[in-house]
């Protein structure tokens, strides 16, 4: 038995699943992360993420679930590609406020897409968060104009206040659009 047999193994019995949340600075990662947390590590002072952190939260005492929060600064950028091996899912956020910001994270997603030759999407999966809908007078009209630009994903309006949960503020909409 190989060494790569031995370590397969050891994650199916762990029952580990590794998560990356990128997407551009100020976008709302290390916020989504922070209400993944139990209350008693959550934390009240929230700044940029420079370079990366790492969570690890329980889910149903089943499995463990390590969220690798990588910064979005322009120079930090390039380096997402290392952070890949063994990803599980890559939660894409987006800041849905801006529509300048918005076509620079749906480009940036795109180049990363393109650099992983296809891995992305198939071993590992893609949320897209649309994230601080919150902020929006008309959420509805935004998400339309914006959704047209990504194909065959699940999209995800977040607003993540400190006065509201997560799951009560989530809200689903499923539809299939195609990257322009």
């Amino acid at each position: 038995m190989g060494l790569l047999s031995i370590i397969k193994k050891q994650k199916l019995k762990d029952k580990e699943i590794r998560c990356l949340i990128l997407g551009l600075d100020n976008s709302g990662k290390s916020t989504v992360v922070n209400k993944l947390l139990p209350d008693n590590e959550k934390d009240d002072n929230i700044t940029p993420t420079m370079g990366f952190q790492i969570k690890t939260i329980e889910i149903d005492s089943m499995y463990n679930v390590s969220i690798w929060d990588i910064g979005g600064q322009t120079t930090l950028r390039p380096f997402w590609d290392n952070y890949f091996d063994k990803t599980d899912v890559l939660i894409w956020c987006i800041d849905i406020t801006s529509n300048l910001r918005f076509t620079e994270s749906l480009n940036e997603l795109k180049d990363l897409i393109q650099r992983d030759e296809g891995r992305i999407g198939y071993d590992c999966h893609v949320i897209i968060l649309m994230n601080k809908i919150d902020l929006l007078n008309n959420d509805q009209a935004m998400i339309g104009k914006h959704s047209e630009k990504i194909k065959n994903c699940i999209l995800r309006d977040l607003q993540l206040t400190d006065n509201e949960e997560t799951t009560e503020t989530e809200k689903m909409r499923k539809k299939k659009v195609r990257f322009h």
